[in-house]
């Protein structure tokens, strides 16, 4: 494939939505080129291929992919060399979309409290912490019975939901490693020791094309 016939990803590296599609998309070994958006100055095409101008966005072609999961699963579909989602059963399927749609929901809204709690006064840092602990305790119980959430191996239900423990972890990285998450935090150190998490997070530089302000 000529490299810039490639499909095209806007991400940004820390970003838990743009972690998880490209580790599906690093997982299924596509030729990918990468640009890495900054925040605070995002390119102006970024907003012509996505009206909600956030990442990641996966351009292919014709093709515009502007839903994390949904790049999780284009990529997958293609290639799945670790069984990550195409081989799971209906049961599995299931399970893996009802713990996706939970952290994407109400643990993330309690995340970013957590995460910024200066930002929301209502409330302290710790009632936010305690908010999310519910989700959290919910990982923990599966993880106490199997080494991984949906099953024994891998699969993108760990890779998408992994990012966002990432963040919680690191609010008060000294309390969660005492904390009351001792399989949890086995799962998540196991992680971010993968050598495909390792790879998807080296730094690349931020585009300097032209940009939209203001976004």
């Amino acid at each position: 494939m000529n490299p810039d016939s490639a499909p095209l990803l806007y991400s940004f590296r820390r970003c838990p939505y743009a972690i998880r599609a490209r580790m599906a998309i690093y997982s299924a070994a596509i030729p990918i080129r990468i640009e890495e958006v900054s925040l605070k100055d995002k390119p102006r095409a970024l907003f012509e291929h996505s009206s909600k101008g956030t990442v990641p966005v996966l351009v292919d072609g014709d093709k515009v992919i502007d839903e994390s999961l949904e790049i999780m699963q284009w990529a997958l579909e293609q290639n799945d060399p670790d069984n990550w989602y195409v081989s799971l059963s209906q049961e599995e399927l299931s399970n893996s979309h009802k713990l996706i749609r939970d952290n994407d929901g109400e643990f993330k809204t309690w995340l970013d409290r957590y995460k910024y709690a200066d930002r929301h006064p209502e409330h302290s840092q710790e009632y936010y912490r305690n908010q999310c602990d519910s989700y959290l305790q919910r990982l923990e119980a599966v993880l106490k019975q199997q080494p991984s959430l949906i099953k024994h191996d891998i699969t993108f239900a760990d890779v998408a939901i992994f990012p966002f423990v990432r963040q919680f972890s690191m609010v008060e990285q000294s309390w969660f490693a005492q904390g009351p998450y001792p399989n949890l935090n086995r799962w998540l150190t196991s992680l971010l020791d993968w050598p495909l998490f390792v790879r998807v997070m080296a730094k690349k530089p931020a585009s300097n094309g032209e940009r939209k302000k203001g976004h």
